[in-house]
């Protein structure tokens, strides 16, 4: 498979104050993720995670490097429009993304400002509405539905655009464990039904698990980078740059320590109840 994004030699600094120095944040990352991906994204707040997130989408520009999604530079403003039709963006708070009063209708938003005619309209909204399991709420007010719904909503809405890539920024950070699993399946559905490239920011190391691939930024460095097994294994760097593990994965690596024979990658429920069942054979 061909690269969909590729970040090189990427450097990026905020500006501060006047008479003070900017602060940089991203230090030279170099990372590619191929079409179809299934890519989280790790690190302790003000590691570079989340800014690595808005440069994917054009949200940011480098102060130095490059970024190319599909083809395209982020930096060339004439070529914004395409990009973000190529890769969608959701953020942490549903209700900042959410801008009607009907649900169908906030689905519709981004297609009716691209006048997509109104049959092809009508046709991904409701699609869009079925990927995420919300077509009979497509009447419904936003103001009714739980935290997991409106995010699936606002997921819906990028659908529609049909990207090529969706960027998810902490999209469970604000939901409770029901509807962090609801916007999970529906990822994962996404990724695997429809081949769309999926990077999530995440700190909820089991969604991190769920993927097909784990980078772990620190000090605005990528440090990490291997399937979830290969990284969550080395437990005791991951937890000295401030990040846990699965808990299923320290279990195995506590019940290690103490003298039992487990393996050291477990990284599911299911592996660790074999693990200590084996135990006792």
């Amino acid at each position: 498979m061909s690269n969909i994004i590729e970040i090189k030699n990427l450097y990026f600094s905020y500006p501060s104050d006047e008479g003070s120095e900017p602060v940089e944040v991203l230090k030279g990352v170099d990372l590619t993720i191929k079409e179809g991906e299934f890519t989280a994204i790790l690190g302790h707040n003000g590691s570079g995670k989340s800014t690595l997130a808005k440069h994917i989408n054009g949200i940011l520009v480098p102060t130095s490097g490059t970024v190319t999604v599909d083809g395209i530079n982020t930096a060339d403003e004439e070529k914004i429009y395409d990009l973000r039709c190529r890769a969608g963006m959701v953020f942490q708070n549903p209700d900042n993304q959410i801008v009607s009063s009907v649900v169908e209708e906030d689905v519709a938003f981004a297609l009716e400002n691209l006048g997509v005619p109104y049959e092809e309209m009508r046709r991904r909204v409701d699609e869009a509405l079925k990927d995420v399991n919300m077509y009979d709420y497509r009447l419904h007010s936003p103001a009714q539905l739980s935290g997991g719904q409106k995010q699936r909503v606002a997921i819906a809405g990028i659908i529609a655009m049909k990207p090529k890539c969706i960027i998810l920024d902490e999209p469970t950070a604000m939901l409770d464990p029901q509807g962090r699993r609801e916007v999970m399946a529906v990822i994962k559905r996404m990724n695997r039904d429809h081949g769309i490239t999926i990077v999530l920011i995440t700190h909820y190391m089991d969604e991190a698990a769920q993927c097909g691939r784990v980078v772990v930024m620190d000090k605005g460095r990528v440090i990490l980078d291997d399937t979830p097994r290969a990284v969550f294994s080395q437990v005791d760097k991951v937890k000295a740059i401030g990040l846990d593990v699965p808990q299923v994965t320290e279990l195995a690596w506590e019940l290690k320590k103490a003298g039992f024979d487990m393996p050291e990658d477990i990284i599911t429920e299911e592996e660790c109840v074999s693990g200590i069942m084996n135990l006792f054979n």
